[in-house]
């Protein structure tokens, strides 16, 4: 739940100039979840070994870790806490500080993690003679993180009935942002969040989570002139899973050493509904509000790749503004997003994947009208479906920043092609329909034949029904002349053949290496 502070920040501060990284941003987010989320590795049944097992997580993830430890009695007391990590690439460093933890031993192995009721938490950062630092003032019920078990395994235990967090102090080279340019604040309701760790051996994690109610509020305000904004919202009902596994004994690690020693990733979230509003005044006008009927986000990262699998359901969209000519309600039964990449340098083939829906995306009758004020076509629902996989070779580390560096400045290749395949694609619009499959190899030592392109090889399936019809319907229309559809028939007869249905077309189209395309056996280059 950090993270969406962290990212807000960093919006507000692009918008307005403000220096900050990826780096840090990603570093900082990393420590702060691992505080608030039950993601860290407290565990064992003394307050020392806690805190000391705390420490080695951290700088065993890149980090320098540092506090002024008080013991009295069955409390060990960390005050002044500094978390830093360097940012290679801006030749700088980034880090969070707090004031203070408390760690209780209960006298049953177990130890209370206590967090003040309130307090500040400060992010910061320095690189490229740049400075950043942004204060979040978190604030909970008190309730305290029980750990567990032994100094093998254990299990972190939290809950918490209200947790806030409120951005404060946002300064960037010594200058300090207005108060009311950026106001943002995260409400968490109802979280309980349940952590298994295995410390002995290859360290790693699994844990459960669920919040009631994620809410949201953002607003800003230009310094300069009467532009100003809000953007609020609120996740239902969100359930998560995650496992990890964290390599130790690394010397201050980056995120591309900890991936070759075999950090992995795997974490989920679904929720049951959502809403956001969106409003913009000033100069022009904008309003926007939103709904869904839940969805899902899902990451994995290994050295076998990076994936993100993200999805809604049943979305309604209502837009308005000076620079809309009216008010429009959008409607979509599902839009998804997939991707698979590789993230690692290898000579070996990689996999890689693309996936895009979009399923029964309806507009307005009101739209409809302005094109098709006759009622000529269908106004059913559209839709889109497009699902690649293919194999591929990264030539660079993408986590590492001289490796990212030599990219840049040319002296890299970034990667190639070697297969893809086509494994859907679904288009459904004004009563036409297009489907297809297909399968291509590549020969990346063939830039000529195509262009600059490397050599495919490979066939495609492809059948188009309602293709006539819809022709039809735009003469009808207008919008198409007689000589222009003559055209686009002829072009349809020289690739396809009739199918089986009415007004279905197929058609297989073959390339091959050496340039040649054939469509349903006939060569047409």
């Amino acid at each position: 739940m950090m993270r969406l502070t962290i990212w807000t920040i960093v919006f507000a501060y692009k918008q307005k100039g403000y220096p900050m990284t990826v780096s840090l941003a990603r570093g900082t987010g990393a420590a702060a979840v691992l505080i608030f989320s039950a993601q860290g590795a407290f565990a064992d049944v003394s307050a020392q070994d806690v805190w000391s097992d705390w420490k080695a997580y951290m700088t065993g993830t890149g980090y320098t870790v540092t506090g002024t430890e008080s013991q009295s009695g069955n409390v060990l007391t960390v005050s002044d806490i500094s978390m830093t990590m360097p940012l290679p690439e801006q030749d700088g460093t980034g880090g969070v500080t707090m004031p203070s933890i408390q760690f209780v031993e209960n006298g049953d192995g177990s130890v209370n993690v206590v967090l003040p009721k309130e307090f500040p938490m400060t992010i910061s950062g320095k690189g490229d003679g740049e400075t950043f630092s942004a204060e979040i003032l978190y604030s909970h019920d008190g309730s305290p993180m029980v750990v567990s078990g032994d100094t093998s395994a254990m299990t972190y235990d939290y809950a918490t009935g209200q947790a806030t967090l409120t951005l404060g102090k946002v300064i960037g080279d010594g200058e300090e942002m207005p108060e009311d340019a950026l106001k943002a604040s995260v409400v968490i309701s109802d979280m309980v969040a349940k952590t298994t760790m295995q410390i002995e051996g290859q360290r790693s994690y699994t844990q459960t989570q669920s919040i009631a109610k994620l809410a949201y509020d953002i607003a800003f305000q230009d310094p300069d002139s009467d532009d100003a904004g809000t953007i609020s919202g609120s996740l239902s009902d969100l359930t998560g899973t995650a496992t990890s596994t964290i390599p130790s004994g690394l010397d201050s690690p980056e995120m591309s050493d900890l991936i070759k020693a075999g950090l992995s990733i795997n974490a989920k979230l679904a929720y049951t509904g959502g809403n956001s509003a969106i409003a913009v005044t000033g100069s022009d006008s904008f309003d926007m509000q939103s709904t869904s009927a839940g969805g899902q986000f899902g990451v994995t990262m290994s050295k076998d790749g990076l994936s993100y699998d993200v999805g809604q359901n049943d979305i309604s969209v209502n837009v308005s503004g000076s620079e809309i000519p009216f008010p429009l309600a959008l409607t979509m039964a599902e839009a998804g997003f997939k991707l698979l990449m590789p993230v690692s340098q290898s000579d070996e083939e990689q996999d890689f994947g693309l996936g895009i829906t979009l399923r029964d995306f309806a507009v307005p009758d009101m739209l409809w009208g302005m094109v098709d004020p006759t009622g000529t076509l269908p106004h059913d629902p559209a839709t889109i479906v497009l699902d690649l996989a293919g194999k591929g070779k990264l030539l660079f580390d993408m986590f590492d920043p001289e490796s990212m560096k030599a990219m840049e400045r040319g002296a890299q290749k970034p990667g190639e092609f070697n297969a893809v395949s086509v494994k859907q694609l679904l288009v459904t619009a004004a009563g036409a329909k297009l489907t297809g499959t297909g399968d291509f190899t590549f020969n990346n030592e063939d830039l000529v034949t195509f262009d600059g392109m490397p050599a495919p090889d490979g066939s495609a399936n492809i059948q188009l029904e309602g293709a006539n019809g819809l022709i039809d319907n735009l003469i009808k229309m207008g919008l198409v002349s007689d000589s222009d559809a003559m055209g686009a028939r002829m072009m349809m007869g020289m690739f396809g053949v009739p199918g089986e249905g009415e007004d279905t077309l197929t058609s297989e189209i073959k390339v091959s290496e050496d340039g040649q395309i054939h469509a349903n056996g006939q060569r047409i280059k």
